[in-house]
């Protein structure tokens, strides 16, 4: 299955955008610091949710309007005191397909899927708002994971199409950490 053969050769990428948020998150101390760190969130989501539009319809992904975007992180934001203005050009990974398209989708959701452990360690912190992108599907969140990855698998039926599916979601991911350095060096 796809979303398998992608989530084993993209864990070196992984882990090392893991490890940039997690220090990212660590230093939070104020909403205001969270409000910067999920301006990278944002950037990069709707970045790529530019690239993909074309690709990713409701024939393709039916329940693609119900799933959480960047204009769940801008709420957040605000209600942060923040705001998402002259944020700095990042770089979507390039995609030409529908399997592309949900190739890069699959590193999005799957940081909803860490959302959850995101919020308990806010909290830890002292922030208790502007948690609701991180808070995911609530109880569907399993189930969108599911529906999600069984399209994906759908699409990457054909085994001579993984290596470029893999390509895409480890471009989405170092591409992903990018805008941290973006962010943080401006």
């Amino acid at each position: 299955m796809l979303h398998h053969n992608i989530k084993e050769n993209t864990t070196a990428a992984h882990q090392k955008l893991e490890g940039t948020v997690v220090r990212q998150l660590k230093a939070i101390r104020s909403n205001a610091d969270y409000a910067e760190v999920l301006k990278n969130f944002y950037n990069y989501f709707q970045a790529v949710e530019q690239a993909i539009a074309p690709y990713i319809t409701t024939e393709v992904l039916p329940d693609y309007s119900e799933r959480r975007n960047s204009s769940h992180i801008k709420q957040d934001i605000i209600e942060l005191g923040g705001t998402v203005d002259n944020l700095p050009a990042v770089q979507a990974p390039a995609v030409s397909n529908a399997l592309e398209a949900l190739s890069a989708l699959y590193v999005l959701e799957g940081s909803i899927m860490g959302g959850p452990y995101i919020v308990q360690m806010l909290n830890k912190y002292g922030i208790t708002q502007g948690t609701s992108f991180f808070s995911g599907y609530g109880e569907d969140t399993g189930k969108m994971w599911g529906s999600f990855t069984a399209t994906l698998n759908k699409y990457g039926e054909d085994e001579s199409t993984h290596a470029r599916a893999v390509e895409v979601a480890n471009e989405t991911f170092t591409r992903f950490g990018d805008t941290f350095a973006v962010l943080v060096s401006e």
